[in-house]
């Protein structure tokens, strides 16, 4: 084993840390297009609340739970087997249900706050999340970290706090105002129920698959976003003066949430949900850059050096591996419920295993475990 890297041996220490580092680059190139889409959904939005008065949250949500449903729900209808929408519905409907709540009211909580609070408020407790995440990555998908990914968290938060005083600066405090407490009160809840649906999300794309997350997802929630729909807003809705610059706004925002949906599994797998966070937070950034040019935001250098330090806290947190532990007690099996079971002797005390995490492609299926 090479002292340097602890992973390979001398002769194949070049090409073992070029992988490395490509991993790196490219775990933190895919957080970055998942901001940007977050970025294309800030100002779509903006655009249709502040230039179109079209303020309907739970109306643009709708349309991107139904696009779920049209494509990911009718692709698990057609599936044979246990991985088909009625197998699927039998074991876990209630779950996949409570999840689709939590996931809708994540998104009008953050978005209600913006009533009765400042951007700078919203934009500092939403950080609120990465803290949810770690501690239900640590005792529900049993993750443990090291030094180095709670300095790179520091980091980013330190970034998030940058970029809060240049708006204070440079007097970019948008909101209300009124009623403070209970604006930070949504986001804070809003977040937290963010955390709650990222950890779950991790956990059924690594054990289950993404397809059926997502089917899930755009079932219960066009059903549950549909209700409040029409009980919440459907006022707002007939105020909307529909023209074909509406439309096409409405169609951007779809194409960019339901983007950000589809891809956001997939950089969770191969990262993980506190790693997608991190990168998350550069959204804001992208947002004001972009209007710097639409909508002559003032500029302060405070917002460079913020996104740098967001960048670098991103690089520290994905430069090492966090690790699993696992006790075989109570190891699960859920990928290949028909495959071979695998018999443990039952000699000795049994001790918790630790699996180290890879950003790698998996090969192949683990085996059932059964404790003797």
């Amino acid at each position: 084993i090479h002292p340097a890297c602890g992973s390979c041996d001398g002769v194949a220490h070049s090409e073992c840390c070029t992988a490395l580092i490509w991993d790196l680059l490219l775990s933190v190139a895919l957080g970055q297009v998942l901001s940007l889409l977050i970025c294309g959904i800030g100002l779509t939005s903006k655009y249709l609340s502040e230039d179109f008065h079209a303020n309907t949250p739970v109306f643009q949500s709708f349309l991107n739970y139904i696009l779920l449903f049209l494509v990911y729900t009718t692709t698990l209808a057609v599936r044979q087997g246990e991985e088909n929408l009625l197998a699927i519905l039998k074991r876990r409907w209630w779950k996949y249900m409570i999840l689709g709540i939590i996931d809708i009211e994540a998104n009008y909580l953050v978005v209600k706050a913006y009533q009765y609070t400042t951007l700078t408020s919203v934009q500092l407790l939403d950080c609120f999340i990465i803290p949810v995440v770690i501690l239900l990555s640590w005792f529900f998908l049993l993750v443990r970290y090291k030094a180095v990914h709670f300095i790179g968290i520091v980091v980013c938060i330190l970034g998030m706090g940058c970029m809060a005083g240049a708006d204070v600066l440079v007097g970019r405090q948008q909101g209300a105002g009124e009623n403070k407490l209970i604006g930070d009160l949504l986001v804070l809840g809003g977040a937290t129920l963010y955390g709650i649906s990222n950890v779950c999300e991790e956990y059924i794309v690594r054990n289950l698959s993404r397809v059926e997350f997502l089917g899930m997802i755009g079932l219960f929630g066009s059903f549950f976003s549909g209700i409040q729909l029409a009980i919440m807003e459907h006022k707002e809705l007939l105020k909307v003066p529909w023209d074909w610059q509406i439309g096409l706004l409405y169609v951007g925002f779809s194409a960019c949430m339901f983007g950000l949906y589809s891809f956001m599994p997939v950089v969770i797998k191969k990262t993980s949900a506190t790693a997608v966070n991190l990168s998350l937070l550069t959204a804001d950034l992208y947002s004001l850059f972009c209007g710097l040019f639409l909508f002559h935001y003032k500029f302060s250098g405070l917002y460079l050096l913020s996104f740098f330090t967001i960048l670098v806290g991103l690089v520290l947190y994905s430069s090492t591996s966090t690790y699993v532990a696992q006790d075989p007690r109570v190891y699960k099996q859920f990928r290949n419920p028909s495959g071979p079971v695998v018999d443990l002797p039952a000699t000795g005390q049994l001790e918790p295993s630790v699996t180290y995490t890879s950003l790698g492609q998996e090969t192949e299926e683990e085996p059932h475990v059964r404790v003797a």
